[in-house]
């Protein structure tokens, strides 16, 4: 029996199943918009996907109308590209957000969306010095009807009340923390994932994976987070593998999309400490390595250099791997997760370093400072030879804390 507080809510109404984007005009119109205003990134046009969703606006012209296209969304949700979004939807006289794509995009409108109900016009400047917390009643309901579709499964980012913004300015990934900016419903439609790239397939759901372990591993865990979080840690374990090898797997790409929508739900409700997104926001915005790549490689590392943090939970969690046969002694049940882990990732085709990027760990104080302070790192600091040991594992080098 838990005792403590907690507090448990998801807000965005998830609809999910093979051809649920065709719903899309009727939620905007029921939403009270009727001037939409459509954000992808280029990948997604060139996918044909931006055509399929044009195409439920012109097949039957209805009362809702999409207005504009933004397309020039990129890796990151970057605040100068959040910044000509916000313009762009005042240029159309936009009343509706829909967002169509992986993390960053679905996060970019999350910003917007902030920025416009606040009249902000430069975001970079409202997150230099990190986080945006903002919770009710402080927060205050935001009446721009907004439709996320996520063609990852991974970032969760449809569901999730955080817009994680990269600030160039500022040369960090900082968060803004909001129940309202998420989205008003979420569309899980498998159809328009079908498309992805095995390697993008496989560090998206590592991503997933990584929100799902750190929620379940975290001091505010619960009963509630945790049944999101189990579950979605089985039906990862058990379809991403075909996902990344049989793209066209509708049933696997329905149950990854579902999974990450979990995964994010339970992170989100338990965010304390979660070291393995603390290195990996570091790593990714100082040398530009995807999100979920960067959690795939850190994760087996993070846990196996951070044993203590996590051996009080890990038989649930070894058995939400459906690993069989466990040692009963809590360190060597962790050390079978760990190389559970590690095949897992190289399974699905994914490195366990990062020797195809231009890492460089020369000036690691330099690093430590930047994971302490990176925003997710404000209620955990992880010791500066943990960083230092890890960094350089997964940078394939050998040097200390200088």
């Amino acid at each position: 029996m838990v005792t403590s507080f907690f507090q448990f809510s998801v807000r965005t109404v998830v609809n999910s199943g093979v051809g649920a984007r065709s719903l899309l005009p009727e939620m905007i119109k029921d939403l009270g918009g009727k001037r939409a205003v459509l954000y992808v990134d280029k990948g997604i046009t060139q996918a044909g996907i931006t055509d399929k969703i044009k195409e439920l606006f012109e097949v039957v012209p209805g009362a809702v109308q999409l207005v504009g296209v933004f397309e020039d969304i990129e890796q990151d949700a970057k605040g100068a590209i959040i910044n000509r979004g916000a313009k762009y939807f005042k240029e159309c006289n936009g009343d509706a957000l829909i967002a169509v794509g992986g993390g960053s995009v679905l996060d970019t409108v999350k910003a917007i969306k902030w920025m416009l109900h606040n009249k902000v016009d430069d975001i970079r400047n409202e997150l230099l010095v990190g986080n945006i917390m903002q919770f009710w009643p402080e927060a205050e309901y935001i009446a721009i009807p907004h439709v996320a579709i996520p063609t990852t499964a991974g970032t969760g980012a449809e569901v999730s009340p955080v817009a994680v913004v990269l600030n160039e300015i500022a040369g960090i990934k900082t968060n803004i923390l909001n129940p309202f900016i998420s989205a008003d419903m979420a569309i899980l439609d498998p159809e328009l994932t079908v498309g992805l790239p095995p390697k993008i397939t496989a560090f998206t759901g590592f991503d997933a994976l990584t929100h799902a372990v750190e929620a379940y591993f975290s001091p505010q865990s619960n009963p509630m987070a945790d049944a999101y979080a189990l579950q979605s840690i089985r039906m990862i374990v058990e379809n991403l593998q075909t996902a990344v090898h049989k793209g066209q797997d509708i049933v696997a790409r329905a149950n990854m999309l579902m999974a990450s929508t979990m995964a994010i739900s339970a992170f989100c409700l338990t965010i304390n400490a979660v070291p393995v997104h603390n290195i990996a926001h570091v790593f990714g915005a100082k040398f530009n390595i995807p999100h979920g790549l960067a959690n795939a490689v850190l994760l087996p590392s993070v846990m196996e250099t951070m044993a203590p943090f996590y051996l009080r939970r890990i038989h649930g969690f070894a058995d939400a791997l459906g690993i069989s046969n466990l040692p009963e002694k809590p360190e060597d049940c962790l050390k079978v997760v760990v190389a559970f882990i590690q095949n897992l990732r190289t399974k699905v085709g994914l490195p366990d370093t990062f020797a195809d990027f231009n890492v460089n760990v020369d000036n690691m104080a330099y690093i430590v400072a930047m994971v302490h302070s990176d925003p997710t790192g404000l209620f955990y600091k992880i010791p500066p030879e943990v960083i230092a040991k890890v960094s350089n594992e997964v940078a394939g080098t050998s040097l200390g804390v200088s």
